[in-house]
């Protein structure tokens, strides 16, 4: 197996598949900040990543040295399980569309992004990379969880019969600028910033806000409608005595949670390594969290607090928890040196602004 250094240099054509997402934006924000200017993105009406021909066609005019494949279709558990063939299609498309093509533009270097779903619902906690494939997965992601696991293996698979430097890393669950805002098929933290605050201008009475907010983050759901008062169909509020914030589940599972440019850093940090750090008997990928984690009631609790509403909190046991406990072992990656930067408050803080700035 090749054990040459993976080290970056700034002249290289790093292609970022998914730079509008909030991974991929991230990545790119860093590499700019590192002095990287050969930076390739692509968006989806250029290049569709699905369509083997395209890629094929893309990797074969842009000469890429290096590929971070942060491009995926991802959603909450509703949209999990609302859309189970769309996730384990597009994502299983896309991952085998960009690392074969890749491969057979001769590129050595490539990143690819997990999801630390891909462990056993009922894995050891923490979670390390040899818990991989030892038991059942969480139903509700089911499909993702394989889509991705097979992208795991694809680069374990070219790495043994090809000698590539292909890599992967598992981020925990990630919030930040750029996340996604929509009520039915958002992760955990997006939806409880924009619920807290929507209660939070409903108990202002602020009825332009929210037609603010609505504008760009898209529609408003019914049942979070009528707790807080507003009115789809006129566009108005009833302002309510007390407008309330209506969380899935029953808030007891426990989560860890990572800011984004954490892990951008990581990711960064990760493509630098010597690929001896994940051939056998190493796992060829990298957990990557803050080794801590929060239940989803707590967290109700400080977003709340920093959005600044001071209303009631209502857990509807009847919607599903998803997996009782997710927190990952980050020993391997914190040994190769990286740690997280800011603080999990630190990073809703800065994930409230973001969000605030894009109404303004």
């Amino acid at each position: 197996m090749n054990s040459q250094s993976s080290h970056l240099t700034p002249n290289e054509r790093i292609f970022v598949a998914g730079h509008r997402g909030m991974v991929g934006a991230a990545v790119v924000r860093q590499l700019r900040q590192m002095g990287f200017e050969n930076i390739i993105t692509r968006t989806h009406a250029e290049l569709d990543l699905t369509d083997q021909a395209a890629v094929r066609q893309f990797f074969a005019t842009e000469k890429v040295d290096r590929v971070v494949l942060a491009a995926a279709k991802v959603g909450g558990i509703h949209a999990n399980n609302a859309f189970p063939a769309d996730f384990i299609y597009i994502n299983t498309m896309i991952e085998a569309n960009i690392i074969h093509q890749a491969w057979r533009a001769g590129v050595q270097d490539l990143l690819f992004l997990g999801s630390s779903c891909i462990y056993p619902k009922f894995a050891p906690q923490p979670m390390n990379e040899a818990h991989l494939l030892t038991g059942i997965l969480e139903s509700t992601n089911e499909s993702y969880a394989i889509a991705k696991i097979a992208g795991i293996k694809m680069c374990e698979a070219y790495n043994r019969q090809y000698d590539t430097r292909f890599r992967a890393v598992m981020p925990t669950n990630l919030f930040g600028p750029g996340d996604n805002y929509h009520l039915e098929n958002s992760h955990v933290i997006p939806a409880m910033i924009r619920k807290y605050h929507l209660a939070k201008l409903a108990m202002a009475g602020d009825a332009q806000a929210i037609k603010a907010d609505e504008a760009r983050y898209g529609a408003i759901p019914a049942d979070i409608c009528r707790s807080i008062g507003w009115c789809v169909e006129e566009g108005r509020l009833e302002k309510k005595q007390n407008p309330q914030v209506i969380l899935w589940g029953t808030g007891l599972p426990r989560r860890e949670f990572l800011y984004v440019d954490d892990m951008a850093a990581a990711c960064i940090h990760v493509m630098g390594l010597d690929q001896s750090n994940f051939t056998a008997p190493n796992p060829s990928f990298l957990n990557v969290g803050t080794g801590e984690d929060i239940t989803i009631r707590e967290t109700a609790e400080i977003v709340a607090e920093l959005v600044g509403f001071d209303g009631e909190t209502i857990f509807n046991s009847a919607r599903p928890d998803g997996t009782p406990r997710k927190l990952l072992d980050t020993g391997r990656i914190n040994s190769l040196g990286w740690q997280p930067h800011l603080t999990f408050r630190e990073g809703l803080e800065d994930a409230y602004r973001a969000y605030l700035a894009e109404t303004a």
